[in-house]
């Protein structure tokens, strides 16, 4: 598999947020955050042969861990400031948190999302903030929203909640780390932990240091926003021109620069994930586990494959980030894994204008080869028509064969899916 398993260049610089700060965090939360199960899952630990233990943020009352870090920060904020009113940026799971927070503690909110957030995400903004908060929508990335959501708040003299770059919401983000070591009766070897901005990696590798530091932490990127490996590269952050938002809880241009201090600290490996592995995780997770999980939420699942050999006898523990998963992007998650799979691949090919001509290329095709696109017009007036096919296979080891049947039988056709300008245009 081509992947990016590397060592964070390490610094000692002593910028961990405190134990005894993420125990104070715990202490202002505690009542209004749901105390997720840990538990150890049986088909991980027989399939990778290690026992591999879930700790479920998925079932937050946000569904998400970041209701730590919002309710955290506002609740050390002191009352005259928070009677303000708050704002914040958000591809949405920090959203939901500050919006349950502002709802919880009586405050008005203006919360700033991509216009990409899923509707799923921002229906649940309204209904954990209800009459306490409004969303206000605008760029197509959270870096863009970001910045109009600290001009506002600069201009408004309103406080701005940070999504990651904020120590009391590394503090609170790091009380997940508490819960783990507190119920946990086995050492951990390993800790994986998905990474956009780095506030619970942050706030989770700090606690981990200072509590178990025997335990690895493994750093998990989406291959298409990878916003630390490219700070790690240069040893500062740095601003990502262009990333893919698919993975849109963790997909931003730029970790924090206090988180990525921290990162130097607690990080030992850092993997990069691909979005179509990403994909089949989540439909693994769904269809074999019964776990609702949304891009962010898989992704650490994902990076086992690319570790097996390490964790095999050890004892891992995931941290399952988030669960907002929006039911309409599922066909979009299946296409994706598909194509990542090498199980599926679409073609332009040429037919000659004469009747049998379809049922030629038809007859080539396996007992288990699926034409899942065909778009086709007649044109009359020349000698061979074009058509988009898409074929989907039981097995990737299925295609090259087709393929050279095809070449054998002398079919005119050209191969979309190693051709991302015609590929995007078309599909």
């Amino acid at each position: 598999m081509d992947v990016l398993y590397v060592n964070l260049k390490r610094s000692h610089s002593n910028d961990m947020i405190p134990a005894s700060r993420i125990d104070q965090a715990y202490d202002n939360i505690k009542e209004v955050v749901i105390r997720t199960p840990l538990m150890r899952n049986y088909n991980l630990s027989k399939k990778y042969q290690c026992n591999i233990f879930l700790k479920r943020e998925d079932m937050q009352v946000v569904r998400s861990f970041k209701i730590r870090g919002a309710y955290n920060k506002m609740k050390m904020m002191h009352p005259d400031t928070l009677a303000k009113g708050v704002t914040c940026a958000s591809a949405g799971n920090h959203a939901q948190g500050v919006a349950f927070a502002c709802s919880a503690l009586k405050t008005h909110g203006i919360i700033y999302m991509p216009t990409t957030t899923p509707n799923q995400k921002i229906t649940k903004v309204k209904h954990f903030g209800g009459e306490w908060v409004e969303i206000r929508l605008v760029g197509d990335t959270f870096d863009v929203a970001n910045k109009v959501a600290h001009r506002f708040s600069d201009d408004e003299d309103i406080p701005y909640i940070h999504p990651f770059n904020d120590e009391d919401v590394m503090a609170g983000q790091g009380t997940v780390a508490k819960e783990i070591l507190d119920d946990i009766d086995v050492p951990l070897d390993f800790l994986l932990v998905a990474v956009g901005g780095g506030g619970l990696i942050s706030g989770a590798g700090s606690y981990f240091r200072q509590k178990s530091p025997g335990t690895k932490i493994i750093a998990v990127e989406a291959e298409g926003a990878p916003a630390l490996a490219e700070a790690n590269k240069v040893g500062h952050v740095v601003h990502l021109d262009k990333i893919d938002s698919f993975a849109d809880g963790i997909a931003v241009q730029m970790v924090g620069d206090k988180t990525f201090e921290i990162c130097k600290e607690v990080v030992d490996k850092l993997v990069l994930v691909p979005e179509g592995k990403i994909c089949s995780s989540i439909l693994y997770l769904y269809n074999d586990e019964a776990i609702v999980v949304e891009p962010a939420g898989a992704i650490s699942f994902a990076a086992l494959d690319y570790i097996k050999d390490q964790i095999m006898g050890k004892n891992v523990m995931i941290i399952v980030c988030g669960g907002n998963n929006d039911i309409t992007r599922t066909e979009e998650i299946r296409e994706r894994a598909l194509l990542w799979e090498g199980r599926k691949h679409y073609f332009i090919v040429r037919f000659p204008q004469r009747s049998g001509a379809l049922n030629d290329f038809l007859s080539l095709l396996g007992p288990d080869d699926d034409i899942a696109h065909f778009e086709y017009t007649k044109k009359t007036n020349r000698d061979s028509g074009p058509a988009l096919v898409g074929l989907e296979f039981k097995r990737k080891e299925d295609f090259q064969p087709l393929v050279d049947r095809m070449i054998e039988n002398n079919i005119n056709f050209e191969h979309l899916n190693n051709n991302p300008m015609l590929f995007e245009m078309l599909v």
